[in-house]
């Protein structure tokens, strides 16, 4: 046997010969001489040390991970974002940061209500959700190819997306359930009106718009923010099926658009879309004429028009369907610095709810997946986990700290505070304006002198395994509460108080 690389593999055996081709091994790595089942005799039975035999079965019960609840049959493919108009103005957002700036992105197509059979090609709103790995984070856009919403309320949604599955008794989609949950939630009749019209069943992926559709916000380098919807618009121009066409591309193939994007790419031909935006400015949304956080309704483009900001393009298709498109999370709530959400209720909701089905469906390491992962350095701490990647290695897992190196908030990334009326919306300083000493001091004060003793032993007991900038730290909180208290620790941790005061005098 020898190692060689073969064909992006990583280094493992090889057969000698001719064949030079890869030695089928275990999960763990060893070699596998014969694939066949190890029994006693040629009519068996099996036996329970055939190892390879169970890992595979066990294997294969296991490799189904739970489907998306909407959105559960999709395709992706990775791209380029290309900056081609200085938006600069309105956004601090790195991605945005020159003219000819490119970024990479993974973008997933998706029927929105079936599930992972269902045909490509029938009526639906159509997923339309796009990954920037910007080198100061991921930017998650998750939207649709229309611009608007069943329902304004997040309340709804779930209830919602149950009547676009299937009935509790019959297990059978039921008309009679979305027509009277429709009939009753008429915020609902602008999205109904685009999904039973011609664009209610697109040709193919490479045939739609995509829509970030929720209000989102954008913050400059000064710290102004506007509030922004994002669009895409299909360079191929938009292309729809009729009823009876879509019918007939049904019955041919369930997989149309799948096999449309993925063919398309394959040969060359890339899609692209052109990338705008809305600009709305705080005194614009309190006197406009509604609600313009409300995601059942768009912004008309002639009082804001849209603003180019560059081109996407797709033109490479993923080596492997499930590690790079079944697995890829999106979620709102992936925002970086100068773009942020907006008083958008099913916007405020969706930061949650999308990133908590992620990790349910893949774990609290879903981050870690290759498809998922940042492509700039990720330093925070957060540890541990189902299938972490242990990447952290020793770096300390709590803050604050006064590790040497440790990663730390750096203010400039700060997002300027919300005024929503007369609410201030901002990260407010918990250790301000609060007195943290005047009632450990009176509990010290109530014990005797030998239950002080008790006490500040036991403290110094263990104070004494810290490092000494810890320890003096911490003491300079103990004289504060009571002054005997400190004194009483800083003996008993060999600290002479009265010289260091006279030296810092001096």
């Amino acid at each position: 046997m020898k190692n060689s690389q073969t064909n992006g593999h990583a280094n493992g055996p090889t057969r000698g010969g001719a064949e030079n081709c890869p030695v089928l091994t275990t999960a763990n790595g060893a070699p596998i001489g014969v694939q066949q089942a190890l029994t006693a005799g040629p009519r068996g039975p099996l036996l329970m040390q055939d190892v390879q035999l169970l890992e595979q079965m066990q294997h294969f019960n296991r490799e189904r991970i739970p489907e998306r609840v909407v959105h559960a049959k999709g395709s992706g493919a990775y791209g380029t974002f290309t900056v081609t108009n200085d938006v600069t103005k309105h956004t601090r957002a790195a991605i945005f940061a020159k003219v000819g700036k490119k970024t990479e992105a993974f973008l997933r197509f998706s029927t929105v209500a079936g599930e992972r059979g269902a045909a490509d090609a029938e009526r639906d709103v159509r997923g339309f959700a796009v990954k920037f790995y910007t080198e100061e984070g991921n930017w998650d856009l998750v939207g649709n190819n229309t611009p608007v919403f069943f329902v304004r309320d997040p309340y709804k949604f779930q209830n919602f997306i149950h009547t676009q599955k299937r009935n509790p008794q019959t297990n059978l989609r039921d008309m009679d359930m979305q027509w009277d949950f429709w009939s009753q939630c008429p915020e609902s009749l602008h999205q109904v009106t685009i999904l039973f019209s011609d664009r209610g069943c697109p040709a193919s992926y490479r045939h739609i718009n995509g829509y970030g559709s929720h209000t989102y916000s954008l913050i400059n380098s000064s710290g102004e923010r506007v509030w922004c919807k994002f669009h895409f618009k299909t360079r191929q121009g938009i292309k729809n099926l009729m009823d009876d066409q879509a019918a007939r591309v049904i019955g041919d193939d369930r997989e149309s658009h799948q096999r449309d994007l993925f063919n398309a790419i394959a040969k060359g031909d890339f899609p692209k879309w052109r990338v705008c935006i809305q600009v709305m400015t705080q005194k614009q949304a309190d006197g406009f004429r509604w609600n313009p956080f409300d995601l059942t309704k768009v912004w008309p483009h002639k009082e804001f028009p849209l603003i180019e900001v560059g081109e996407l393009e797709l033109n490479r298709n993923p080596s492997n369907y499930h590690a790079e498109v079944e697995q890829a999370a999106f979620k709102p709530s992936s925002l970086v610095p100068g773009i942020g959400p907006s008083p958008d209720k099913m916007l405020q909701a969706r930061l949650m709810s999308y990133a908590d089905t992620h990790l349910h469906r893949l774990g609290v390491n879903h981050h870690q997946i290759p498809v998922n992962k940042p492509r700039c350095p990720v330093m925070n701490y957060i540890r541990d986990g189902q299938s972490t990647l242990g990447e952290y290695g020793s770096a300390p897992n709590y803050w604050p700290n006064t590790i040497p190196g440790a990663p730390k908030p750096d203010p400039v990334f700060a997002d300027p505070a919300w005024k929503l009326g007369e609410t201030i919306v901002d990260r407010f300083d918990s250790t301000v304006d609060h007195d943290d000493y005047t009632q450990p001091g009176n509990l010290y004060r109530m014990f005797d002198d030998a239950h002080r003793d008790r006490l500040t032993s036991r403290i110094a007991g263990v104070l004494g395994q810290a490092r000494k900038d810890v320890q003096m730290r911490q003491l300079c909180h103990f004289f504060r509460v009571d002054e005997d208290y400190g004194r009483r620790i800083a003996k008993k941790l060999g600290v002479d108080v009265d010289s260091m005061m006279a030296a810092g005098a001096r």
